[in-house]
């Protein structure tokens, strides 16, 4: 049987990290290994994940580094060389896993592929009114209780009432194309380490689009799961946008592209070893 570990970020919003981790404790697979990829929360996460161990059963494994701006990068590195599966599911600690997620990723893990999810994205006002009952009977997956707290419905709640063949459909008919995203992707740690994970130079905008470039670009082939791999996008405010970055990382991705290139220079090899991040 394949060995898989989940990881996502957080950065000081540990009540929106407890309802993903909720979501993840009603699986129906539960996941192994959940590890949380801080990038420099203060100490409220630690304590809300030491809580939270004990109330999901979960075996939660939290791995800090100090605050020192924006690293999601260098945080998610430390993350995959800190993971003991050799399949690694990728989310974001303000994304509610659908109880069927993990099974779906683990359905369809296959060598020389990575899988590319989609994700919904919720008003603020659905997004708190979400509870811990909501999650553990999956009625805020449902579009009738979300639009009863502020969504407002349209032909993107096909990602949450699809199923069977209709999610198969809407897979292969999507415009979208299947690419990495932070949100929701999975892949084999050995491409994925390959690869160098991610470029620690790049700041938010496109920076987990990258690795799946590199991937593709080494042969590995994407599939799409939008409609069948399905979490719940929280919403919230982003003070790290920079134009700059943004700019930054389209130069690096147009490189990435143009030269085919498999690895970065600036990867898991850049990651100070000596550096005990993890916090059990």
């Amino acid at each position: 049987m394949v060995s898989a570990s989940v990881i996502f970020t957080t950065y000081n919003s540990p009540d929106w990290l407890e309802k993903v981790l909720w979501g993840f404790s009603c699986q129906t697979i539960k996941p192994s290994e959940i590890i949380v990829a801080d990038d420099g929360s203060n100490d409220s996460t630690r304590q809300r994940l030491d809580d939270l161990r004990d109330a999901t059963g979960l075996n939660i494994v939290h791995v800090w580094h100090p605050d020192n701006g924006f690293q999601k990068t260098l945080i998610l590195n430390r993350a995959i060389l800190k993971a003991n599966g050799d399949y690694l599911i990728f989310t974001d600690g303000d994304c509610i896993p659908r109880a069927d997620f993990y099974a779906t990723h683990m359905a369809h893990a296959q060598r020389g592929f990575f899988l590319s999810g989609g994700y919904f994205k919720l008003p603020m006002t659905a997004s708190q009114a979400i509870s811990r009952d909501d999650i553990l009977s999956q009625r805020c997956f449902n579009v009738n209780w979300l639009c009863a707290h502020g969504l407002q419905r349209s032909y993107k709640t096909a990602k949450l009432t699809a199923t069977g063949w209709q999610q198969k459909l809407c897979n292969a008919l999507t415009p979208t194309g299947a690419t990495w995203n932070g949100h929701n992707a999975s892949g084999w740690k050995a491409d994925i380490v390959a690869a160098n994970g991610f470029d620690q130079r790049m700041q938010y905008g496109g920076e987990d689009r990258e690795l799946g470039e590199r991937l593709r670009n080494a042969g590995i082939r994407a599939r799409q799961l939008r409609y069948s791999a399905v979490v719940l996008h929280l919403d919230h405010a982003r003070g790290y946008v920079s134009k700059a970055a943004r700019e930054f990382n389209d130069q690096v991705r147009q490189e990435t592209r143009k030269l085919r290139r498999t690895r970065t220079d600036f990867g898991l090899n850049a990651v100070d070893n000596s550096f005990q991040g993890a916090k059990e």
